[in-house]
C-alpha cells in the first residue's frame, strides 16, 4: 500500500506557481473580481427587491441566482486571496471537506435553478394564457426549495465520502482550492474509485439532468417561436441573457470535469476552475444588466433616485 493509511491534519495547496510580483498581480486581480461579483450581484438583488416592475417569477429566480453566485464565489475566493500572500498555502482537513461541501452545494443548486429559470421561460412563451397559474408564487417557492435541497443533499453525500478517504503519501493538492477530483488524486484509499464513481454519478444527475431539462425547454421555445412568428424578437430577447449564462456555467464545468486530465495541463486545469468557480459568478449580473431591457430600465430609474436620497 506504500505507507500507513491516515487522515491528514492539513493539505498544501500549490495554486499558481509564480514570482512574488506575479502573486501580487494575481491577488489584485482576484480582489477586483470578488468586489465586482459582490457589488454586481447585490445590485441585482436590490433591484429585484425594490422595484415593483421586477416582481415576477423570472426576476424572483434571478434574485436567488445572484445570492447563489455570492455564496458560490465566497467559498473559494477569500481563501485564494489569503493564500496569495502566504508562503504556506495550507488548509486543514476539516476546512477542505467544508469547502468541498459548500462548493458542491452552491454549484449543484445553481444547476437546478438555471433549469427552473428555463422552465419559467418555456411556460411564459409557450403557455402565456396559463402562465400565472402554472408559475404561481407557491410553485416558484417550491422550485427554489428543490434547487437548494438537491444541491445540499448531493454535496452532503460527496463530502461524507471525502471525509473518509485515507492518505499515505503526498499531502499536496495541485489546485487553487479543495475539489474532490484533485483530492482523489492524492488519496491512496481503497475506496477512492468508489468515491469517484459516486462523484460522477451525482454530478451527472444534477448537472446533466439540469442541462437536459434546460435544453428541452429551449427546444420547445424555439419550436413555438418558429410556429408563431409574431413576437419572435421579444421572445428571444427574454431568453438571451439566460442562455448566455447557461452556456458559460455548464460549458466551463463540462470542459473541466469531462476532459481527461492528461489532455489538459495542470495550469490549464486551474484556469478552467477559475472560469466556472470565479469568473462566471462575476459575469452573470453584467450579462443580465447588458442584455435585459427591463433591468436596464430599472437601473436608469432607480439608481438616480437612490443617489439623490
Amino acid at each position: 500500500m506504500g505507507g500507513n493509511l491516515s487522515s491528514p491534519t492539513s493539505f498544501l495547496l500549490l495554486g499558481f506557481s509564480s514570482t512574488y510580483n506575479a502573486q501580487v498581480a494575481l491577488c489584485l486581480g482576484f480582489l477586483l473580481i470578488y468586489l465586482v461579483t459582490l457589488l454586481g450581484n447585490l445590485l441585482i438583488m436590490n433591484l429585484v427587491w425594490l422595484d415593483a416592475h421586477l416582481h415576477s417569477p423570472m426576476y424572483y429566480f434571478l434574485g436567488h441566482l445572484s445570492f447563489l453566485d455570492i455564496c458560490y464565489s465566497s467559498v473559494t475566493l477569500p481563501k485564494i486571496l489569503k493564500d496569495s500572500f502566504s508562503s504556506q498555502k495550507t488548509i486543514s482537513f476539516a476546512g477542505c471537506i467544508t469547502q468541498i461541501y459548500f462548493f458542491l452545494s452552491f454549484g449543484g443548486s445553481e444547476c437546478v435553478l438555471l433549469a427552473a429559470m428555463a422552465y419559467d421561460r418555456y411556460l411564459a412563451i409557450c403557455h402565456p394564457l396559463h402562465y400565472a397559474v402554472l408559475m404561481s408564487k407557491k410553485i416558484c417557492h417550491c422550485l427554489v426549495a428543490v434547487s437548494w435541497l438537491s444541491g445540499s443533499f448531493s454535496s452532503l453525500i460527496q463530502a461524507f465520502l471525502a471525509a473518509h478517504l485515507h492518505f499515505c503519501g503526498s499531502k499536496v493538492i495541485n489546485h487553487l482550492f479543495c475539489e474532490i477530483p484533485f483530492l482523489l488524486n492524492v488519496s491512496c484509499s481503497p475506496n477512492a474509485r468508489f468515491n469517484k464513481a459516486v462523484l460522477y454519478a451525482l454530478a451527472g444527475t444534477i448537472a446533466m439532468g439540469s442541462f437536459l431539462l434546460t435544453l428541452v425547454s429551449y427546444v420547445h421555445i424555439l419550436w413555438a417561436v418558429l410556429q408563431k412568428g409574431a413576437g419572435r424578437q421579444k421572445a428571444f430577447a427574454t431568453c438571451a441573457s439566460h442562455l448566455t449564462v447557461v452556456f458559460l456555467f455548464f460549458g466551463a464545468g463540462a470542459i473541466a470535469y469531462l476532459l481527461p486530465h492528461s489532455s489538459t495541463s495542470k495550469e490549464m486545469g486551474k484556469v478552467l476552475a477559475l472560469l466556472y468557480a470565479i469568473i462566471t459568478p462575476m459575469l452573470n449580473p453584467i450579462i443580465y444588466s447588458l442584455r435585459n431591457n427591463e433591468v436596464q430600465g430599472v437601473l436608469v430609474t432607480v439608481l438616480p433616485k437612490k443617489t439623490i436620497l
